[in-house]
């Protein structure tokens, strides 16, 4: 019998293959002679105005084929890049153009475009244009963007290009009513996700059929192939994308398009001939995305138990130059800050600014570390302030498992009721509790202290809304050898779905895991598709994909049943062998494939079984008229709103008196991500979420001056945790608190690692330093050392 794959931890399939250094990627497409190199000029200044552009001296160098400007641009293509995401209170949305007409508003933003023979060549002439420029003031953080002295947009007031509230139930007047009463003001700064393949596109023009092939490092083909067919004028049936091995995206990669993306293809077409274009690092630092900058107002009020009653939070994002995803970050902040919890009345408002820095699209957590840490702080400044565990508030604050549906009373980054479907919050904290160790955790205080050693121990919950629409499909067809292919249209970039849903397919159909080939990412398989962001591919494309392989079954047991001469409700399918329960009767899936496309002709054995004088009934269509040739099933999953998976965190740190540096000494994470379909790539999911974390809370930052030049834009500058610096082990649990909205029951889990990060380690610090530094209170991340050293420092100043 076929062993029941989905819930096992399968071996990855794609492992093998991209191990052994056998993967293909953008830059591999098309490596050979007669592929031409692209290479793009980038403002070097934040924000000036374009006087003149010379590009004389490049027009003769050998081996250049083409030299675009803004004014070489027409149609559509000389318009602004797409706002990808409108919202009514993005009143003032602003995108780039693809390459910068009149003026430049980011260090990085693309100005001129050389194709040449090879990157060197590019590269050599795009050093020969002359740009000249008038300067005009820059704009850099968030406190000169809300100064507004200066405006990074001369029609946008204020630099505000939105502001939205949203409010359930009376916050200033439960807060003013409220026994107890804090306010905080918090920070996180600006990061990027860094992935170590770049962006890259490849083009070809096929002059002969009129199509257009694009291959792009991309979290969404299908978006991908839309706007080059709107911006070069085709349809949308002449243009396929096709994304291969990705070489990390965590979001930067969701955005689109990215003018390289355009210009490429265009290029190709007026040339004749393949066009590349691979971005290096530095590119990818300065001209990329980032995110994460946030700065947080909060006013709480609270009951003697640290129930909270009224939440009133005001924040500013700052997005950088550009508009183009709208303002999916700083909503999903806004209300996934909730996390686990259900105060009595919550409002908040956001600013969403702009600066003369790099655009601010998703980066892995998108929008819900920040939130994350502004609530678990809050929680932390309430237990402290009440002399409470911090495990004691959280419990009282906690939505109950009876309460599911639980409905938050805001509106969620996909226009839907932000209601959590299910969650199981007690029993989340009691399994890490009990991970962790802490109630045991003052023993092992009192023990470090003799030794002069200071641990600390925090903890940070949060709720991740996954699986958001608006759909996904799937093509489940059966070869007939008894080879299963499976088509879905999202892309792929390590998350292991070459496995999952090969074991979604492999269950339904009665057949082997390494029998099922899965295809993601290529708008010929499957042209329908949103992409892979929001931890929505397991959700989204895993229902889609157990819908169509259960049409697909279904087909297969009817032919399979007429062949049989027995009844559908007799048969069984396993190990690709369709069998009558009970008897020897049985039929090859592979057979029934062939039974399921009747011919005319017969192009080897197994063909022949299809024929007109081998198979059929006379006096019957040999296709019902309700049926279609080949054994195939195709379906779509759309669902009515997104799923809640949820998490929590626990750290115990170390923090050096003397210099301040930071060791972790454990980890500790529970997760729910309702059914599991493969433990070990959730466990892997998990385990890279809290390296990225871990960067994220303790390192790497984008450091701008005041001038707008990113100072650290290189893996020399740019810090980034060493595999010493990352948790050797990390401590796993799960609860499975099944979805009712998907036919699976499962959750997302792809960003689960990364959002609590920031809260769990400034929750860790403090409670580290509380010996020494009684009082001491961390409001802002990254910290770094230097930065607690600083902090530490400032206190025993501020401090009688």
């Amino acid at each position: 019998m076929t062993t029941k794959l989905f819930g096992t931890g399968v071996q990855r399939v794609e492992d093998e293959r991209l191990l052994r250094g056998h993967g293909r990627y953008v830059d591999d497409v098309l490596a050979g002679a007669g592929t031409l190199h692209a290479a793009v000029l980038r403002s070097p200044h934040a924000h000036a105005r374009i006087t003149d552009i010379d590009v004389s001296d490049v027009l003769d160098v050998d081996g250049v084929h083409l030299v675009w400007t803004h004014d070489d641009l027409t149609g559509a293509m000389a318009e602004p890049l797409p706002l990808l995401i409108p919202h009514p209170a993005l009143t003032h949305g602003r995108t780039q153009h693809a390459l910068a007409r009149d003026e430049v508003n980011h260090v990085g933003e693309a100005i001129a475009f050389v194709v040449a023979d090879d990157r060197y060549i590019a590269e050599d002439a795009v050093g020969r244009i002359r740009v000249a420029y008038e300067f005009l003031e820059p704009v850099v953080g968030i406190d000169a963007a809300r100064a507004a002295d200066h405006l990074v947009h001369d029609d946008v007031p204020g630099n505000v290009g939105a502001r939205l509230e949203q409010e359930n139930g009376d916050a200033r007047a439960a807060i003013e009513s409220a026994p107890h009463t804090l306010s905080l003001d918090l920070t996180i700064e600006r990061s990027a996700c860094t992935p170590l393949e770049g962006r890259g596109t490849v083009a070809r023009w096929d002059p002969d059929v009129g199509r257009m092939t694009v291959w792009t490092s991309t979290q969404t083909s299908t978006g991908v192939r839309a706007a080059v067919a709107a911006k070069l004028g085709l349809d949308l049936a002449q243009v396929d994308v096709i994304t291969p091995d990705v070489g990390g995206g965590f979001g930067v990669k969701i955005n689109h398009p990215w003018p390289e993306e355009l210009l490429v293809p265009m290029a190709a077409r007026s040339l004749g001939r393949p066009v590349k274009f691979t971005e290096d690092r530095r590119e990818h630092f300065i001209s990329s995305a980032h995110e994460r900058g946030q700065v947080h107002h909060v006013e709480v009020g609270f009951d003697d138990d640290g129930r909270v009653l009224g939440l009133d939070v005001t924040f500013w994002h700052d997005h950088g130059a550009w508009t183009p995803y709208g303002l999916i970050v700083p909503i999903i902040t806004s209300t996934q800050l909730l996390g686990p919890y259900k105060p009595g009345s919550y409002r908040v408002v956001f600013e969403s600014l702009y600066t003369n820095t790099v655009m601010v699209t998703p980066y892995r957590g998108a929008g819900r570390p920040q939130g994350c840490y502004v609530m678990e702080r809050t929680l932390d400044a309430i237990a402290a302030s009440l002399g409470k565990d911090r495990t004691e508030v959280r419990a009282a604050n906690f939505i109950q498992p009876d309460e599911f549906p639980y409905d938050q009373g805001l509106i969620f980054q996909d226009g839907r009721e932000l209601e959590y479907d299910s969650g199981d919050y007690p029993a989340s904290l009691a399994k890490l509790k009990e991970l962790v160790g802490w109630d045991e955790f003052p023993a092992f205080r009192a023990e470090m202290a003799a030794e002069g050693r200071r641990v600390g121990i925090g903890l940070a919950c949060y709720v991740e809304g996954t699986g958001v629409g608006p759909y996904e499909g799937a093509h489940v067809h059966i070869e007939t050898s008894g080879k299963v292919k499976v088509a879905t249209g999202l892309t792929t970039q390590g998350q292991g779905h070459a496995t999952s849903f090969a074991q979604i397919a492999a269950d339904e159909l009665g057949v082997a895991l390494e029998d099922v080939e899965v295809v993601t990412g290529d708008t010929r398989r499957m042209p329908y598709a949103v992409g892979t962001f929001a931890s929505r591919a397991a959700v989204m494309s895993g229902s889609a994909i157990h819908l169509a392989a259960k049409a697909a079954r279904e087909k297969a047991l009817r032919i399979a049943a007429e062949a049989l001469e027995a009844s559908v409700d007799d048969l069984e399918i396993a190990d690709g062998v369709v069998s009558v329960r009970g008897t020897d009767s049985s039929i090859d899936l592979g057979t029934v494939a062939v039974l399921s496309n009747p011919l005319r002709y017969a192009f080897d054995e197994a063909s022949k079984a299809a024929t007109q004088f081998s198979v059929g009934d006379p006096g019957k269509p040999p296709v019902a008229e309700d049926d279609e040739p080949g054994l195939e099933g195709r379906d779509f999953y759309s669902p009515e709103r997104s799923t809640f998976a949820s998490g929590m965190h626990a750290v115990v740190v170390e923090t050096d008196p003397d210099t301040a540096e930071v060791r972790i000494l454990k980890y500790a994470v529970v997760h729910d991500c309702g059914n599991l379909i493969n433990p070990m790539i959730v466990e892997g999911q998990i385990h890279g979420g809290v390296a990225q974390g871990v960067a994220g809370a303790l390192y790497e930052r984008m450091a701008y001056d005041e001038s707008g030049q990113l100072l650290n834009a290189s893996f020399m500058d740019f810090l980034m945790p060493y595999v010493t610096e990352v948790p050797a082990s990390i401590e796993i649990d799960h609860i499975e608190t099944p979805s009712p909205l998907n036919p699976l029951g499962i959750k997302g889990a792809g960003e689960a690692g990364v959002i609590p990060s920031a809260a769990v380690f400034a929750s860790a610090i403090e409670d580290a330093e509380r010996l020494d530094h009684p009082g001491l209170g961390i409001t802002s991340m990254p910290i770094s050392p230097s930065d607690l050293f600083d902090l530490r420092r400032r206190h025993s100043q501020e401090t009688p």
